[in-house]
């Protein structure tokens, strides 16, 4: 029982610091709090002996559900995508994507929502919000345009479209990996839910902010930024290669975080040669490495250690006993832990839940909600949580409550469409 109380008292302090203490600053840095508190709760449970040593080297070493193999994956693709914005791909295609919508906010608001939709497919929902809501803050802020309707639709895209392909977020491969789902089976399981729940959402952003969307905008020039073509090219063939190599992965016998560890160890080497043949003067590479959320290290092994505990108690067993196995209980009921409790943690959680004996398809439902429901509060998910920061650096006036207003609005029925569609699959 104490083990179930340090538990629950470790993710209401991981949800209040998102709320309230998001970031603290030690010998002038910012370091965000969840992780910390998620650290100092696992480490609570093994020093009081909540969770045995044994079940959590298990779990650590288990061919499935593998944490330290689910991280290195994820982190190793968003390095790719992290290089390619460092060269400054990200940021031309947005300037030369608005330098042909001229004074149309109509054509400049759907241009955008299929441009991210379609760069989120290939990199990451977390590097499409931090690269475009910066451009997006500056860009309408100089054309005189109210920036909400661009932001709420870079967020909801980003994180519609990061279901389409297992790598396009971490709690796709935690939940596919407990299930044991290869690259194809789940693209040709989770293409239509995410066309339908991509149809829906912009229906319904449409709806939302048609009358401000009329208003006609000034037109604003700016300057395409120069690209290092040698890095663009050698950045753009990794990730192509690793992508491709990643779909065909169960066909060749190779696992995917293997490839994708390969392909980022391989462009920071051909990178790091190149910035010393240069002399540093494109520091790519650091900055690339800097930038990568290792953040997730500690707070996923944190939650991993959490879930086992939980594990121990019982708890996760008796949740599984009394779930009925549908699509919409698990959806909606994975929908509302996430908002309680943040998608990674609900995702750990659930990959636990989900037995044997629970129906593939109620599986999916996990997997759509866990990335919808990062539309729905802040607390979704950590792309929540790291827009609503930038929001704040570039003094953009958007609370809680009306990140909630909107997400109720736009999540409900976009993930019951997406649910709905599983059905007829």
């Amino acid at each position: 029982m104490s083990g179930l109380i340090i538990s629950a008292v470790t993710v209401a302090l991981i949800i209040l610091s998102v709320l309230l203490f998001p970031t603290i600053e030690i010998l002038g840095k910012k370091i965000s709090t969840y992780w910390m508190i998620a650290l100092i709760g696992a480490f609570t449970l093994i020093m009081t002996y909540s969770v045995s040593l044994e079940k959590i080297a298990e779990a650590f070493t288990a061919e499935t559900m593998n944490p330290v193999k689910i991280l290195i994956l994820f982190i190793s693709m968003t390095v790719l995508s992290i290089f390619l914005d460092e060269v400054g791909m990200f940021r031309y295609i947005a300037i030369a994507s608005a330098k042909r919508f001229k004074t149309s906010q109509f054509r400049l608001f759907f241009g955008f929502y299929f441009l991210i939709s379609f760069l989120t497919v290939f990199t990451s929902n977390d590097i499409i919000i931090l690269t475009f809501t910066p451009f997006i803050c500056y860009y309408t802020k100089h054309a005189r345009i109210n920036p909400i309707p661009y932001l709420v639709a870079e967020f909801v895209a980003a994180n519609t479209w990061s279901m389409f392909l297992i790598i396009g977020n971490p709690t796709n491969i935690f939940l596919a990996s407990a299930f044991e789902i290869d690259f194809v089976t789940y693209l040709i399981h989770m293409a239509l839910p995410t066309l339908l729940a991509s149809v829906t959402s912009l229906a319904v952003l449409s709806l939302i902010f048609f009358k401000s969307l009329k208003k006609e905008m000034e037109v604003h020039e700016e300057e395409l930024p120069n690209l290092n073509k040698f890095l663009l090219v050698i950045g753009l063939i990794h990730l192509i290669g690793c992508t491709v190599l990643v779909a065909i992965s169960s066909y060749i016998g190779l696992e995917m975080w293997l490839i994708t560890f390969g392909f980022a160890a391989s462009l920071i080497i051909i990178s790091s040669i190149y910035n010393i043949a240069k002399k540093n003067v494109y520091p790519y590479t650091f900055d690339t490495l800097k930038r990568s959320p290792w953040n997730l290290i500690p707070f996923v092994i944190s939650m991993f250690v959490i879930v086992e505990t939980l594990n121990e108690e019982g708890f996760t067993a008796m949740i599984s006993s009394n779930l009925p196995d549908n699509v919409f209980t698990y959806g909606y009921s994975s929908v509302l832990a996430a908002n309680l409790i943040n998608n990674i943690p609900m995702s750990v959680l659930f990959s636990n839940i989900i037995t044997p004996s629970t129906s593939t398809m109620s599986a999916y439902a996990t997997i759509i909600s866990s990335n919808i429901a990062a539309v729905i509060t802040p607390v979704g998910a950590l792309a929540g949580i790291m827009w609503m920061s930038l929001l704040k650096t570039y003094h953009v006036k958007y609370s809680f409550g009306k990140f909630m207003g909107y997400g109720l609005i736009i999540g409900i029925p976009t993930v019951s469409v997406a649910l709905a569609s599983l059905l007829i699959i």
